[in-house]
């Protein structure tokens, strides 16, 4: 198995408006670290798993609509917990998207499977992985 992972980073406001949250239960900031990496089983006549341009581009229109956000603030977290592992659902779900749209180019077929990993801080990270 092949893989291109690209990097950005997100800024956002929110609280967990849970008792097992503690102080997080209040409005707080996070920097998150993301990185998405993009696995094929192959690779094309270039020696090309995916194309890294793009692969970046499509990662920073899928964190655009979330950075320098109250995620308590937008629809589709209305009533849901923002953890880590809920950010990291939500963007491997544009991600997907943005594949299934073939937005990553000709390499857009070749994608099987994404991760998308939040960093919280350098001592924790979460992430959601699956196949498409």
């Amino acid at each position: 198995m092949f893989a291109i992972e690209v990097r950005d980073h997100v800024m956002i406001a929110h609280s967990l408006a849970r008792p097992v949250f503690g102080p997080a239960q209040a409005l707080h900031g996070a920097t998150f670290v993301v990185d998405a990496a993009f696995f094929t089983r192959d690779l094309d006549e270039n020696g090309l798993a995916v194309d890294i341009g793009l692969a970046t581009s499509v990662l920073a229109d899928v964190l655009k609509p979330l950075n320098y956000q109250n995620l308590d603030d937008i629809d589709v977290f209305r009533d849901k917990v923002t953890t880590t592992e809920v950010l990291a659902k939500h963007i491997f779900d544009g991600l997907a998207e943005a594949v299934t749209a073939n937005r990553l180019g000709p390499g857009s077929g070749r994608i099987c499977r994404l991760r998308v990993t939040l960093h919280e801080s350098h001592v924790a990270r979460g992430w959601y992985e699956a196949d498409l």
